[in-house]
């Protein structure tokens, strides 16, 4: 009987093999310490978080990481496994695919905890809870007539211009769903919350299946105006969607917040690209005028137009781009009308005025919702606590009206938001 003796390994492949175990060792230890990320935010912080938001955020995160770990699990066993040289190749690649998914997954991990963090501050903590609470009563304010569930939303705060949002079940860098939404707002913009509610507006749409829908409303609504301008028009239906989210619940504060966010200067308001959601930012607010026209009449939006269209001439516009705003000016009530008053299967046959009344919102309501409270309005728990999104809404309007009371307004905002945090501290 004779003994088959294996060939003695060559050196290239006794250094492959040292290679690959130095690497798998490296990202798999670095695996198993990805556990201790998450206690870069301090228990007062994650604290912070509704209990929900925080048990529903952690334990995805915990899956990310454990479905990491057994993948790093799996290519340690391929490695003890190997016998030959073209095996080791194989498993070569394996192990730069643990790389990239260790990557992929600490991406995932430090973008929710560097949210979790931005809360250490006590104060920022407490403003962050104050969005959250808003956050979560205008999307559910309106899920819920829908009989649709609410997802868990975080709230937080960073520096740039523009607010966005991660919304529930987008596919991650790690190929996993988010558990929850996170809303990422501006430092700069934290007291004139009215973006927030754009963002749930974005949450809405994506639950409801709304921007498909409202962009084949405004294809019927715009018959008779070009094949061109009607497409363009219905390009931008999800960020028209959310921005008719914000009027519903904040009324005017909304429209004068995006255009002191949007203003800039010669021709950047005209600005066009194509394949890019969001309108035309002189088009943008003047949508938001008339949003404000339908509903409550004339007013200090009015105003804003009129300011809007003098600092902005349209023949300052790139030749594109004034095209297409001279020919969407006229067109405005008619997305109006397919924006808020219009049915929509996404809406049980309602139209989005009848599940957010933008009356609500509206310079006579909201005063009269101020002259009720007797001047407590902005220091009562019970106000604070059951109409923080319209009290929202009233600083807006009077931070637009108002603009030598700037500075004072906005500091009343930032003291109420800091004590509905409060109030949902004791409520958690």
């Amino acid at each position: 009987m004779s003994v088959q003796v294996m060939p003695a390994p060559d050196r290239v492949s006794v250094g492959l093999r040292s290679q690959l175990l130095r690497q798998l060792n490296h990202w798999g230890g670095a695996a198993e310490r990805l556990d201790d990320f998450e206690a870069t935010a301090s228990p007062e912080a994650w604290a912070s978080l509704e209990r929900y938001v925080g048990v529903t955020l952690r334990g995805g995160l915990k899956e990310a990481r454990e479905q990491l770990k057994r993948e790093a699990v799996a290519v340690r066993a391929a490695f003890n496994a190997v016998r030959t040289h073209r095996e080791l190749e194989q498993l070569a690649d394996q192990v730069a695919l643990l790389r990239k998914r260790y990557l992929q997954t600490e991406l995932l991990v430090d973008f929710y905890v560097a949210a979790v963090r931005a809360r250490a501050n006590p104060e920022v903590g407490l403003q962050l809870r104050a969005c959250d609470v808003m956050a979560d009563r205008t999307v559910r304010g309106t899920l819920e007539q829908l009989a649709m569930k609410t997802p868990p939303i975080m709230t937080y705060f960073t520096t740039g211009v523009g607010a966005s949002i991660l919304r529930i079940g987008t596919r991650l860098w790690d190929g996993s769903l988010s558990p929850i939404a996170a809303i990422r707002l501006t430092y700069h913009n934290r007291f004139r919350t009215t973006s927030l509610f754009h963002e749930c507006g974005h949450q809405v749409a994506g639950i409801t299946g709304w921007n498909e829908v409202f962009a084949q409303t405004l294809r019927t609504h715009l018959a008779g105006a070009s094949t061109e301008i009607a497409e363009t028009v219905a390009s931008w239906a999800s960020e028209m969607a959310a921005d008719s989210f914000a009027f519903a619940y904040s009324g005017y504060a909304a429209v004068v917040a995006l255009s002191d966010v949007v203003a800039g200067r010669g021709a950047e308001v005209f600005r066009f690209l194509l394949g890019d959601p969001h309108p035309i930012s002189y088009l943008r607010v003047l949508l938001g005028v008339e949003m404000c026209r339908r509903f409550y009449g004339m007013g200090p939006w009015d105003e804003l137009a009129a300011a809007w269209q003098q600092i902005y001439p349209i023949r300052d516009a790139p030749s594109f781009s004034g095209t297409v705003v001279s020919a969407v000016i006229p067109l405005l009530p008619r997305i109006v009308e397919a924006a808020l008053l219009t049915p929509m299967a996404c809406f049980h046959n309602k139209t989005l005025a009848e599940l957010v009344d933008p009356q609500r919102a509206s310079p006579a309501a909201l005063r009269e919702m101020q002259n009720k409270a007797g001047g407590s309005a902005f220091t009562s728990s019970h106000w604070i606590w059951t109409e923080c999104v319209r009290l929202t809404a009233l600083t807006g309007l009077r931070y637009a009206i108002e603009p030598e009371k700037g500075p004072e307004i906005l500091k009343q905002q930032e003291d109420w938001m800091i004590k509905l945090g409060h109030l949902t501290a004791k409520a958690a």
